[in-house]
């Protein structure tokens, strides 16, 4: 059996919502000797899941990280969130683990919400495991759940073990290559037993296939086989981590994490098989160098006792307190030895998760040594697909609630700081309302920033349909100087997407060259609101006369010249409103397809086609165009969809004319929110 016992390793849980990670993890440090009373999720005393909003929600809604030991050998466990909304801590885990433990539920139809991590642990070559959870409450046999866990990977899975049923109970297991038997003892280790008669052409066919799947990357384990040579234990263990460590296959276990069922099983697999840190630091970066101390940052924080902290997976070590990473000095260096409470060290070796203390200019992905930061692979933030408008509860929070918004939009690379030019109003945008509440949430707490919320404003606009001239004219005596400006303009509508012309044919002087662009500017600036209250895109406008006094003129007096002009004139012009036009993508199980097509049609949407989508089998992405009035909840359809799975991408695309009630009543809208400030 091959020693891989070396520098600290770290293993991310990951896995669909619900299919008990968090609880694994509490199994796993009981294992361990780490906690010797394990917490449950319904009595808020779970290692994972600590922070107010998780328990709250009774869901893992950032990454936690504990350390920990077992025989000997050093553990970084990252528990990462199941919900799609909070994704991008686990994606940004992953990219620092050596292994990937996917748990998952013992239910073929909820198989497909494996589909999304499986895809980035397969494009990205991350080792990873199957750990298939709660096998006590399989209602299928083990054949069914292997051939739907195969659809969603690309990579060959190889069975580990057989289960031993007593009736329809799972009671045990036998290990596949050491050919043990072994009893479930709930909350205890299992007992050794005797290979049950009843599971012995099952343990053997099953066996005959695992070292079929190995001989495929194994050319003397082939030739073994061919000549009826068993291959040795030695040489299977060794072939298995090998071929983990090159993701060239998926080990698949099971067991069920509340009773402690199979936890023990998989650690030992952990323990044997896990990469090293080198084997991982060779298949994930670009450029590590030769020497010297190198970290990746894969999480920032913001603590009250501690400022800010970046996360890290420590390649190369020792790393120090004080010591530069990225251009700046250390303050402060942190263990994860105690559950729910970072430990102030001295000095981080290679392989472990270590806290750095305010490193002020460093982003989550960073790649550091002590000279400055390095290329880095690092996978792109998620694009945000809804928002909330926020502004602060208490007068005068304006620079307190912006400050916080950018803390934790540094803390989660998925939530996105907008102020919106058009609409006014200060965006947050995120993956979904559950994402974005509980960011509002942690505003309140962490950051003591009370916020009121709302639907975002659609950033409509208007536009014309026909020309008409006016004439403006200012004059006003006041005793000293007077004001005198007299223009006359063409207004006239432009093609989509031709923004404003201004065109000056005055001749002979009778507007002096000084005052017109002072006109220009009062065209702009009135158009910022139309006669149907938004702005004006798409139009142009001639100054083709005027008059001027030779004492009382000036810029002010022509730009009010302006737009008293165009006050009178644009409601001749027939005023009509645009909507913003979205092109969207939706990706989805195909057996959705039509729900995602029937929720386009049904929100006023456009349906341009559907395709396969590339690398995804058994999954289709619907082209469509949506008016951005209908967005808003789109994405909380599509998961109910599809059990959490879909999604969607966007970008605006063009303006388009509305009319009829709908038109009516967005200007009605518009013109009491303008009424009320």
């Amino acid at each position: 059996m091959p020693d891989r016992v070396a520098s600290p390793r770290v293993a991310a849980l990951v896995g669909p919502y619900l299919s008990g990670k968090t609880s694994l993890l509490e199994s796993l440090l009981m294992a361990c000797g780490t906690v010797h009373r394990k917490g449950r999720i319904e009595d808020r005393n779970t290692v994972g899941d600590a922070s107010p909003e998780a328990r709250d929600r009774a869901m893992s809604t950032e990454v936690n990280v504990v350390e920990t030991e077992y025989l000997g050998d050093r553990w970084a466990f990252l528990d990462c969130p199941g919900s799609v909304e909070f994704r991008q801590d686990a994606v940004d885990a992953l990219m620092v683990a050596d292994v990937a433990v996917v748990v998952v539920d013992p239910d073929p139809a909820r198989v497909r919400m494996a589909m999304p991590v499986m895809k980035l642990l397969d494009q990205r070559s991350i080792p990873h495991m199957i750990f298939i959870n709660k096998i006590e409450t399989a209602q299928v046999g083990l054949r069914e759940l292997m051939e739907a866990l195969q659809s969603v990977s690309d990579r060959p899975l190889v069975l580990r073990e057989v289960p031993i049923r007593e009736g329809d109970k799972v009671t045990g297991y036998v290990d596949l290559v050491s050919e043990r038997a072994y009893r479930y003892k709930p909350g205890e280790r299992s007992d050794l037993i005797q290979m049950p008669e009843t599971v012995r052409d099952r343990e053997e066919e099953a066996r005959q296939e695992l070292l079929e799947s190995l001989a495929d990357t194994n050319d003397h384990m082939l030739e073994e086989l061919l000549e009826d040579v068993v291959p040795p234990k030695e040489e299977v263990y060794e072939t298995l981590a090998k071929d983990l460590a090159d993701d060239r296959v998926v080990p698949v276990f099971f067991g069920g994490a509340l009773e402690d069922n199979g936890v023990v099983r998989l650690l030992k697999a952990l323990r044997h098989e896990t990469p090293s840190v080198d084997e991982t630091m060779a298949r994930r970066l670009v450029d590590p160098g030769e020497d010297g101390p190198l970290v990746q940052v894969f999480k920032t924080v913001h603590a009250a006792h501690t400022g800010k902290m970046s996360l890290a997976r420590v390649w190369r070590g020792p790393v120090k307190d004080g010591t530069q990473a990225g251009g700046e000095k250390i303050n402060g260096l942190y263990a994860f030895t105690n559950p729910g409470q970072p430990t102030k060290i001295t000095s981080a070796e290679a392989g472990s998760v270590a806290g750095l203390g305010r490193l002020e200019s460093v982003t989550t992905g960073a790649l550091l040594d002590a000279k400055g930061a390095r290329e880095a692979d690092w996978p792109a933030s998620m694009s945000p697909l809804a928002a909330l408008a926020v502004r602060p509860a208490k007068h005068g929070d304006d620079v307190k609630l912006t400050g916080a918004l950018a803390k934790l939009a540094e803390e989660d690379p998925s939530l996105r700081v907008e102020q919106n030019s058009e609409t006014n109003e200060l965006l947050l945008w995120g993956q979904g309302d559950i994402h974005l509440q509980v960011a509002l949430a942690r505003l309140a707490r962490q950051y003591n920033v009370e916020v009121a919320s709302e639907k975002p404003l659609v950033p409509y606009q208007e536009t014309i349909k026909k020309s008409t001239k006016k004439q403006g004219r200012f004059k006003r005596q006041t005793g000293g100087h007077g004001q005198f400006g007299d223009v006359h303009i063409e207004i006239g509508p432009l093609s989509r997407g031709a923004g404003f012309a201004f065109h000056d044919k005055i001749t002979g002087g009778v507007v002096p060259r000084q005052y017109i662009p002072a006109v220009e500017q009062g065209v702009k600036e009135w158009a910022r609101q139309g006669p149907l209250g938004f702005p004006v895109v798409d139009f142009e406008v001639t100054l083709y006369d005027g008059s001027y006094h030779t004492v009382d003129s000036s810029e002010q007096a022509f730009k009010t010249a302006a737009q008293l002009a165009m006050r009178e004139g644009m409601p001749d012009c027939q005023p009509v409103l645009l909507e913003p036009i979205l092109k969207v993508e939706i990706s989805v199980p195909n057996d959705a397809t039509s729900r995602a097509q029937r929720a386009l049609s049904t929100r006023r949407g456009q349906i341009l086609g559907f395709d396969q989508k590339e690398g995804w089998d058994g999954w289709d992405v619907v082209h469509g165009m949506l008016p951005q009035s209908e967005i808003h909840d789109l994405i909380v359809e599509l998961r109910s969809a599809t059990m959490g799975v879909g999604t969607f991408s966007w970008e605006f695309d063009h303006l388009q004319e509305l009319s009829g009630r709908e038109a009516d009543q967005v200007v009605e809208r518009r013109k009491t929110l303008l009424e009320n400030g």
